[in-house]
């Protein structure tokens, strides 16, 4: 039975990673700072279906969680001290290209400063496996459509795409260094049930619902590689498997749908599963935001055994599903 680490396990995609490794078997700790990024009360309610999860699976025993900063250098010696961990899963970060701009100084810090304190651990405890979490804002305004990853990724355009890309070079260089196998996995727009309240298709819901206006930036033509949750689980798991293998192991990964959807489209797609026809709230495209994302996953296909296969407008629908059985909690605890 393998015990995994899961940084950011409270999260959108650390609670879902959390679930898939306990119905694997596995016993899995969590770690999570419960931030005010947003609403705490949001990631309660995530690690509380985690939670029920391990009881309806009568694994309880297998499941802790710290509510620790991963900056905390003895913090984090102390939770791998405690156990005997065989790999890890980071997905802790601070989030999002806008808000990165604003607050660069708190973004390289957790992000750089963060995955340090744990490749130290790592290194300190012998634990040789890992997946890290990255993302597609790395390649920027890359003018080859879609992103492959041997393109080059030198000209971030935010500190956010800028400490991810910094992520996966601190990571080479401890499988460089100590052994430690690495897959770097760069999601591609996740979304689906527990997407985090600051996200497009969350906070469109919410908007049209409430009758409000959506805030739309830019003339609509941007495109998004829109991927679902479930998908983005199943390659997760399969990269913690990968770095299982023999020899010595570094690869990056493109984790999206390879299925471009525009803003305007993401919008109509809504406004037919909702019923609701958008108001829009027209603002000029943001500073930091791509034009396009779309991933060239044929390498994950070929050595994880990919298959992402969710259509968006089912997809939307399973969100939907999903944030009607929230809505009445949601609006319990004022979400902004």
């Amino acid at each position: 039975m393998e015990t995994i680490v899961v940084t950011g396990a409270a999260g959108f995609i650390g609670s879902h990673v959390c679930e898939a490794l306990l119905l694997q078997g596995a016993s899995v700790v969590g770690i999570d700072q419960f931030n005010d990024f947003y609403s705490p009360a949001v990631k309660e309610r995530n690690w509380d279906k985690v939670c029920r999860t391990a009881e309806r699976l009568l694994r309880k025993d297998r499941l802790q969680l710290y509510r620790s900063d991963i900056r905390d250098a003895e913090e984090m010696e102390r939770i791998f001290s405690s156990h005997p961990v065989d790999g890890v899963i980071h997905l802790a970060a601070y989030a999002g290209v806008r808000p990165s701009i604003q607050k660069p100084l708190l973004y390289a810090d957790v992000n750089l400063n963060g995955t340090l304190t744990l490749l130290n651990a790592l290194q300190q405890h012998g634990v040789k496996r890992l997946v890290f979490a990255s993302s597609s804002s790395v390649y920027g305004n890359n003018q080859k459509v879609p992103f492959c990853e041997t393109d080059s990724v030198d000209k971030p355009i935010s500190p956010y795409a800028a400490t991810k890309k910094a992520g996966e070079l601190l990571c080479h260089t401890w499988h460089h260094l100590y052994g430690i196998q690495v897959a770097c996995l760069r999601f591609f727009t996740v979304y689906g049930p527990r997407q985090r309240p600051d996200l497009a298709i969350h906070k469109f819901t919410r908007h049209m619902l409430a009758g409000a206006p959506i805030p739309f930036y830019g003339d609509g033509s941007s495109r998004r590689d829109y991927t679902y949750i479930d998908d983005i689980v199943d390659g997760v798991m399969r990269a913690l498997a990968w770095t299982m293998g023999e020899g010595s192991r570094f690869e990056v990964f493109n984790l999206g749908e390879s299925n471009t959807i525009s803003l305007k489209e993401m919008v109509e797609t809504l406004e037919r599963v909702l019923g609701i026809s958008a108001t829009l709230d027209r603002m000029p495209a943001q500073s930091g935001d791509v034009a396009v994302t779309f991933a060239d996953v044929s390498k994950a296909k070929e050595v994880l055994g990919y298959r992402p296969s969710m259509p968006f407008e089912e997809g939307i629908r399973r969100f939907v599903d999903w944030y009607r059985e929230e809505n009445k909690w949601e609006e319990e605890t004022a979400l902004q």
